[in-house]
């Protein structure tokens, strides 16, 4: 996507010395790239969230790898750099299996030929992040189109989080449909949920500007409301990790964006690209581990002051307590249909989109 008239992917290799990133943590006050030159400063970026959303992070831990075989690529060290990686953020699933893939790649290759190997796999991980996205939009954009067509006016379209280009290579998942619709001029209009407490919403609203899709920003509550009065024909969001029989894992508040949804008979799908389906699990509720974040992330409020530049607020006195679950579980009887690079499928027939895995789940 483009950024002040630049294309510009979120993640990039230069060279096979340092990674290049934008600084979502600064987003969107200030537009801000970085260099990462090892295993550790990729770690902490996932951590902190300066890189965030679950494709993105696949594809960041990859990278991290590759710059973790630079500084020594002994088994040994091998895998403790995919062990410090795995462990840097619980919940999205598209990290282990960027280190599972790069790994099982790794592992047999003689100890001086795996920095090459895995500076060339992580690119190709990226490059498959843009084809996968680009795929899953031209699928959701017909769903948006189609709805158009139902309703015969401009599709009003609910997200929450960040499901954009930011939160992947290129494209996004969620934003991808949404992108390729309004290009194709399909008229919509985009409800954008602020998303606390990281406020990711203000992310989408920032991308959704710089494309000139219609949009709205609203507070995370105010959903259910639209939705009663009739002005949200979609829900369409992004998710973390996946369950083999459905179940979505996505940023915390999606639950009750799918229960208002159920409630008021409007569709609510889930842009799913294949690594972050986790075939493994079969009961998300039970199974997926949820991320609980720091309370900081409550108590202070990420703004800009008079002259723009980034700063923080308090709004939490610190003796109150918090808690700061970062995700939680919608159950695959409130999902629609989850949008995959393969097509769209009601949530319990995933394996017939993937025969590969029909065992599995």
């Amino acid at each position: 996507m483009k950024v002040n008239g630049v294309h510009y992917r979120s993640i990039w290799p230069l060279g096979e010395k340092a990674v290049g990133i934008v600084d979502q943590t600064v987003l969107p006050h200030a537009f801000v790239t970085r260099s990462l030159h090892s295993a550790d400063e990729m770690v902490e970026a996932i951590r902190s969230m300066v890189v965030r959303g679950a494709p993105l992070i696949g594809v960041a831990a990859a990278y991290g790898l590759a710059l973790a075989m630079n500084e020594s690529a002994t088994d040994k060290d091998l895998a403790s750099a995919c062990d410090r990686l795995n462990a840097a953020r619980p919940t999205a699933v598209n990290l282990r299996w960027a280190l599972d893939r790069m790994h099982a790649l790794l592992a047999p290759l003689p100890t001086d030929q795996r920095a090459g190997a895995a500076w060339r796999e992580a690119a190709r991980i990226a490059d498959e992040d843009v084809e996968l996205n680009r795929a899953i939009g031209r699928h959701g954009a017909a769903l948006i189109r189609d709805l158009h067509i139902a309703h015969q006016h401009p599709v009003q379209i609910l997200t929450h989080c960040n499901a954009g280009w930011i939160a992947t290579v290129d494209y996004g998942t969620a934003l991808s449909a949404i992108y390729q619709a309004h290009d194709a001029g399909v008229p919509l209009h985009v409800w954008v949920d602020e998303t606390r407490p990281r406020s990711q919403g203000l992310l989408t609203a920032w991308e959704l500007a710089a494309h000139g899709v219609p949009h709205t920003v609203i507070v995370d509550n105010a959903g259910g409301h639209l939705m009663q009065r009739g002005r949200v024909d979609l829900v369409l969001v992004g998710a973390d990790r996946v369950s083999a029989r459905g179940d979505v894992a996505n940023k915390i508040g999606t639950y009750l964006k799918a229960l208002a949804a159920h409630d008021n008979g409007v569709p609510f799908y889930a842009a799913v690209p294949s690594p972050t389906i986790d075939w493994s699990i079969a009961d998300g509720l039970a199974e997926v581990p949820i991320e609980e974040r720091s309370a900081v992330e409550v108590r202070e409020v990420a703004v800009a002051d008079a002259q723009g530049s980034p700063s923080r607020v308090r709004v939490v006195d610190g003796a109150t307590s918090v808690a700061n679950p970062a995700f939680d579980v919608t159950p695959a009887r409130l999902v629609t249909g989850l949008l995959t690079e393969r097509g769209i499928v009601a949530p319990g027939a995933l394996a017939t989109l993937f025969p590969e895995h029909r065992r599995a789940a």
